[in-house]
């Protein structure tokens, strides 16, 4: 059993595809593999991000009918940070509901991948934040970067936080999130984060109009993580 926690330097930088493309990557391996959501903003009754990784896996929901309730522990209609939307349905995230659906998980299944909320210091509630749980949890993080201007710093910072909580990092992958960004800068972020920080750099995803077609780029990306495994 392993689990992996994709976390990313902001909100809207590609978690879920890359959740997804792991995922994928890691049924392809033979694996058995399931995908979680802590907790799931701006929603009714389904996590949207978990509805990506199943399309990435060829799967559907009923695949995993007896596990979608720990899938998505908290789910909340409003869309912002879970405290918040927590609040404002009258309700508290406590951690150990978190630990448990992770730990059932973890029985059945040969990796978990957790898919983060945000950044990595959103709070869940008034005293914790993600990064509390993922510590506590002992977790292994993939750091997801949105390449863009701007990235340098949301991503050392990131990682300063994790390392200051000897939180392993698996590495850092970039996610180029914009069709017509400024190629110097796309080419410089990931050069000058190998400079300033030890996490290895796993790979570039170009930008894609259909998401899909990511799965043959990211296969570098994932032997690299599989190799820290094996």
């Amino acid at each position: 059993m392993s689990v992996i926690f994709v976390a990313g330097t902001d909100t809207g930088v590609g978690k879920s595809v890359i959740t997804g493309l792991l995922s994928s990557y890691l049924l392809g391996k033979g694996y058995r593999v399931i995908t979680q959501k802590w907790v799931q903003t701006g929603c009714v009754s389904f996590s949207s991000d978990i509805d990506i990784h199943l399309k990435f896996m060829r799967k559907k929901r009923g695949d995993f009918q007896d596990y979608l309730a720990l899938m998505q522990p908290y789910i909340f209609r409003f869309s912002s940070s879970p405290h918040l939307a927590a609040s404002l349905a009258g309700k508290r995230i406590e951690a150990i509901k978190i630990k448990r659906s992770l730990e059932i998980l973890t029985k059945r299944f040969d990796f978990v991948i957790v898919e983060g909320i945000g950044g990595l210091l959103v709070p869940l509630n008034n005293k914790t934040l993600l990064i509390d749980v993922v510590k506590e949890l002992n977790l292994p993080v993939l750091m997801v970067v949105g390449n863009k201007l701007g990235a340098i710093n949301h991503t050392l910072l990131s990682l300063e936080a994790l390392k200051a909580r000897d939180i392993k990092v698996l590495g850092t992958a970039f996610n180029n999130i914009a069709q017509n960004g400024e190629r110097i800068i796309l080419e410089n972020n990931p050069q000058i984060i190998k400079k300033f920080s030890s996490a290895e750099v796993l790979g570039i995803l170009p930008w894609a109009r259909n998401c899909f077609q990511l799965q043959k780029q990211f296969i570098p990306i994932g032997n690299k993580i599989i190799a820290q495994y094996e």
